[in-house]
């Protein structure tokens, strides 16, 4: 649905809605780092982007869609899509495939990657378009922003969405994990899907000194490029649960929240608990669910922003607190 095919009451609506979910991002404190991500939230319009998507209902999914016959149902939707919430956005076989992350997740990832003005940056995974959309607000309508995604009717959709909110970054269709080398070099590279590991072709297509904000084990860590096949980084401190990267070099991005594969053996107090999920995560194949529970109550039950990630040319590893510590774990090649 294009911007101008709302009649005047949605598009009231529309406007309300989007300053109350930027009053609402300002008080959470996400990009507090960066405040200049406001301008791009108060003016992209997310509606846009999500001319449909599903609802969680019980016994399946609820579709929302812009062009509903029924009035009510057409506010629902519009409320919805400024909820600060994500929004499954594509469905197949009841597996989601794409969805629209969390508008707060999305401004605090966008505040920590640091963008300055004139960088180039990649995004893995487009969606619905909609943080393409608030990336090229913030650089300009040049050609600082590409982002890519595997599937041909994710990428044609997005363009459409773009098109209609009037950005235009460079859309590529392919696989994630192999960057858009045509593209490359570039400053900032941000993913929106999880990965059991990062992959070698981004470091090689991001400029030393450049910045990689990714999903990984339930977290989101901020690397920090320092050459040929070498970044460092940790993790920040809040949860992240993304739908993994498709493709041909696709494998198990981690459990999820609810995954208790494994877990039976360690007390309830660990399995339900967030931030033992992500050790679990994030060392699983190299502890089993007892060493990674022992370890994290002998360790003080350690957050998330006390891990870390290297990556050199001879290998993968997180670690928690020291990258040459006592505990660090290898990460899948």
């Amino acid at each position: 649905m294009a911007a101008h095919a709302l009649d005047k009451d949605l598009e009231d609506l529309a406007a309300s809605a989007r300053a109350a979910l930027v009053r609402e991002i300002e008080a959470s404190g996400a990009w507090d780092a960066d405040p200049v991500w406001r301008e791009a939230f108060a003016a992209v319009p997310r509606h846009v982007f999500v001319p449909y998507y599903y609802v969680g209902v019980l016994g399946g999914y609820e579709r929302r869609w812009g062009e509903h016959p029924d009035p009510r149902a057409r506010e629902r939707w519009v409320k919805g899509a400024y909820a600060d919430a994500p929004l499954a956005t594509r469905l197949r076989d009841g597996e989601l495939l794409s969805s629209s992350s969390q508008p707060s997740l999305m401004a605090l990832m966008l505040a920590a990657l640091e963008v300055r003005d004139g960088d180039r940056v990649l995004e893995i995974g487009t969606g619905s378009g909609y943080n393409a959309a608030l990336l090229t607000h913030r650089l300009g309508d040049g050609d600082l922003v590409t982002t890519v995604d595997l599937e041909p009717e994710i990428t044609e959709s997005a363009r459409r969405h773009l098109d209609a909110a009037g950005y235009h970054p460079v859309v590529v269709t392919g696989d994630g994990a192999r960057g858009v080398p045509g593209r490359a070099p570039f400053d900032r590279i941000i993913a929106t899907c999880a990965l059991p590991s990062i992959p070698p072709a981004w470091l090689a297509q991001c400029r030393p000194g450049g910045r990689i904000l990714t999903p990984l084990a339930t977290g989101l860590v901020l690397l920090t490029v320092a050459g040929p096949g070498q970044a460092e980084g940790r993790f920040l401190d809040t949860a992240a649960y993304f739908v993994p990267l498709r493709g041909g070099s696709r494998s198990e991005a981690g459990p999820g929240p609810g995954d208790q594969a494994g877990l039976g053996a360690v007390p309830r107090r660990g399995r339900e608990d967030d931030l033992f999920r992500f050790l679990f995560a994030l060392t699983r194949g190299s502890l089993d669910p007892q060493e990674a529970y022992a370890l994290w109550e002998r360790e003080g039950r350690p957050g998330r922003e006390r891990y870390g990630i290297t990556v050199t040319g001879h290998g993968e590893w997180a670690w928690l607190d020291d990258p040459e510590g006592p505990y660090a774990w290898p990460l899948p090649g």
